[in-house]
């Protein structure tokens, strides 16, 4: 049946607003139960198909009923099947353009000691540029901007991250840094435990975990939030641990865990995120940030090497 462009419009109204279908599906299957496992499966192993599959088709093909797939279309915030094929149609439709310029091929797949370095190269830049677009799909701006209106505000702000999430930490606090804002990073848990215990009401804490489940970083956001900080989690799993923890989580996005390219690329969508809060806040603080970077440069300038004479 052939459906009309106000009955489209209604679902799309119905859909639920964040991240992509698909990438909603992917962060909810592990709490499926095995029937909607299966169809999450098959969804994700041919979203074009699903997208063109009648209910009776997809609940054929995922080995479960018509009422299997209305109960997995209500899990994910869709009024019935209609609208959930609208928002695999779009996304489907929107990726397919994408893969015109030929990098979305190979998504995930494990790099081998043998592969050239140009296919190692493509293969890294494949999984990166999808995990940055999957983040920007998915980051919710409005929580950017309130991070960053307690941070050009806060009196202090911590940033907390430990392994390789310490790297991005310390890029977001150098960003804070050097825009005037009173900010420290913690990487080791005794020392951040310490600094947390003196946060208070209009201070910021940063915590910064890929996967929210880093006991240490959960540790240390849990303290600052005890103090009465406003607490973020930059994570990839908003309903973790850290992300219960937090006031506000700002999502990077996260693609199929364990493989190499996948958990490389992490860190590239976690620096997006903090370098846009950096940026959101140098706004915010534009006459101030501009004075702390003319006030840095006029410091060091004598460190500067002296050029020869052209003469």
């Amino acid at each position: 049946m052939v459906r009309s462009a106000a009955e489209a419009s209604d679902d799309a109204e119905r859909a639920p607003s964040g991240p992509g279908v698909l990438e909603r599906i992917r962060r909810q299957s592990g709490e499926l139960s095995e029937a909607l496992s299966r169809v999450a499966e098959q969804v994700l192993a041919d979203p074009e198909g699903a997208a063109h599959a009648t209910i009776m088709d997809l609940a054929e093909l995922s080995d479960t009923s018509p009422g299997t797939i209305t109960r997995f279309c209500r899990h994910l915030g869709y009024d019935g099947y209609a609208a959930l094929r609208v928002a695999i149609a779009t996304e489907t439709g929107r990726n397919s353009a994408r893969s015109e310029t030929g990098w979305d091929i190979n998504i995930g797949e494990e790099i081998s000691p043998n592969d050239p370095l140009d296919r190692v190269l493509k293969q890294l830049m494949t999984v990166d540029a999808a995990m940055l677009r999957d983040t920007v799909d998915t980051l919710d701006l409005k929580a950017v901007e309130r991070v960053a209106a307690a941070v050009s505000a806060a009196r202090r702000v911590d940033v907390y991250g430990v392994s390789t999430s310490a790297v991005v930490a310390r890029e977001l606090q150098m960003g804070f840094y050097r825009t005037g804002v009173a900010a420290w990073v913690w990487t080791e848990v005794h020392e951040a435990l310490a600094s947390a215990a003196l946060l208070g009401e209009g201070d910021v804490a940063i915590a910064i975990s890929h996967s929210g489940t880093t006991v240490e970083t959960i540790e240390m956001l849990s303290e600052a939030s005890s103090r009465g900080a406003l607490t973020v989690a930059v994570t990839a799993g908003p309903e973790s641990p850290l992300g219960e923890v937090a006031d506000v989580s700002l999502v990077s996005a996260a693609r199929r865990a364990g493989h190499r390219a996948d958990l490389l690329a992490s860190r590239h969508s976690q620096l997006l995120v903090a370098d846009l809060v950096h940026v959101a806040v140098a706004q915010r603080r534009f006459p101030e940030a501009m004075e702390a970077l003319e006030s840095r440069a006029r410091a060091v300038v004598g460190h500067r090497p002296i050029r020869p004479s052209s003469n």
